[in-house]
């Protein structure tokens, strides 16, 4: 007797699981838990077998039936259900986006979530509508040229760069998890025309910073936005470390800020010895903010840090065009002046968080050196705050200034 819609439905729950059968091997699993699962029983090569048709009642019984009818048809085509569901689950799986998805997924824990979700938009957005179905190790070189030559169109050079490597990386993943046997990334070298160098606008004429420490001092935003902003020139992290700050990673005995290895570039812990000066800015604005997670937070008292374009805004308002001050451009002015006034590039370096090539010797300045960077982090909070005290002379030079080159005879470097 077949079954009825009806009489699916005037199915009680038992103790155990029970069937009901249709005809020609389908049936319908009834579990104690109340699901209802259908299931189509066959042979092939001699085996019985056994698969699943899906759940009532997304799957209804006439579709049931045209689900069981299908597996007839390739049964008497010699063609095992069973195997053919396998090879497609397989054939999704070596999918460039499959494997894209399964690398990011792998990533989340050593990338900073600034660079995870630019990978991750990169690989789903810009990459995904060519190549997200295609087998891995069926993608050629020209294919993935054809989606950088678009992104060269629209103006966004460096982009192209940053998707050719992302590519790579997944490439490289599918060669080491047996998926594919090459990196077709690698045959697009020379390819794509230069990366632009990006220069991150900075000051860094003593007396200018001076000028700048001062409109800085008198601007008259939101106390967070303010206390990022004088926080910034102290600290010289990048923009992305400072306005994500979490009171938790304050040790104020220590009088230090440790930075996750999670929230930093290099994806390693990162200690900032706090200068007196520092440890004031944060005192007075943990009055303000210290109840919260974020040190530096929204405004509106949402549950966020301050957004990536504040800091810059705050620039502008104060009158710094994008043209001559960013707030990355903090680094390079710490970057130069360290220099000039004759501190070891070393330890310039290491307080910077650039990476080290020589894991060795990266491991033994991290241990090593600490209590030279706080004394220099003090050292170069006091000279700014000279130069914010010091008042332009009538021949155009502001106080005691060490010898050092005039920043136009600098090649100028971007700090990253």
């Amino acid at each position: 007797m077949k079954l009825t819609e009806l009489g699916i439905k005037a199915a009680c729950v038992q103790n155990k699981a029970y069937k009901l059968y249709d005809e020609k091997g389908l049936f319908l699993l009834v579990k104690p838990t109340g699901s209802r699962l259908w299931r189509f029983k066959y042979k092939y090569g001699g085996t019985e077998k056994l698969i699943s048709l899906g759940i009532y009642s997304d799957v209804k019984l006439k579709d049931a039936r045209a689900k069981r009818d299908e597996a007839r048809r390739l049964i008497a085509g010699n063609i095992d259900p069973s195997a053919k569901r396998r090879a497609e689950k397989n054939a999704r799986a070596n999918t460039f986006g499959a494997v894209a998805q399964e690398w990011l997924e792998g990533k989340k824990a050593s990338l900073t979530s600034g660079t995870w979700k630019r990978d991750r938009d990169q690989l789903v957005k810009i990459v995904g509508p060519y190549l997200a179905s295609r087998p891995i190790a069926d993608i050629e070189a020209p294919e993935l040229l054809a989606i950088l030559r678009r992104l060269e169109r629209k103006g966004i050079r460096d982009t192209a760069h940053r998707v050719r490597a992302v590519c790579g990386r997944v490439f490289r993943y599918a060669i080491a998890t047996g998926r594919a046997r090459r990196d077709i990334s690698a045959d697009l070298r020379g390819a794509l025309a230069p990366k632009r160098t990006q220069n991150y606008a900075s000051i860094t004429d003593p007396i200018q910073v001076g000028q700048l420490l001062r409109a800085i001092a008198e601007y008259d935003g939101q106390p967070a936005t303010h206390a990022a902003l004088r926080l910034a020139p102290y600290v010289f992290v990048r923009p992305g470390e400072l306005r994500a700050a979490a009171w938790q990673e304050f040790d104020f005995k220590r009088n230090e800020w440790r930075i996750p290895a999670e929230r930093m570039k290099m994806g390693e812990l990162h200690v900032v010895p706090l200068a007196r000066q520092a440890m004031e800015i944060l005192k007075d604005l943990q009055l303000h903010t210290g109840q919260g997670h974020y040190v530096f937070p929204a405004i509106g008292g949402q549950p966020r840090p301050l957004s990536e374009n504040t800091l810059n805004a705050a620039l502008r308002r104060i009158g710094y065009g994008h043209e001559e001050m960013t707030a990355h451009g903090f680094r390079t002015t710490a970057s130069t002046l360290l220099n000039e006034l004759g501190w070891n590039p070393d330890l310039i370096e290491l307080q910077l968080a650039h990476k080290e090539r020589n894991k060795v010797r990266a491991a033994y300045n991290r241990a090593q050196r600490l209590a030279e960077r706080r004394s220099m982090m003090q050292a170069w909070a006091d000279h700014l705050d000279d130069l914010r005290l010091a008042l332009p002379l009538a021949g155009g030079h502001a106080g005691p200034v060490k010898d050092a080159q005039k920043p136009e005879e600098l090649p100028h470097q971007s700090v990253s």
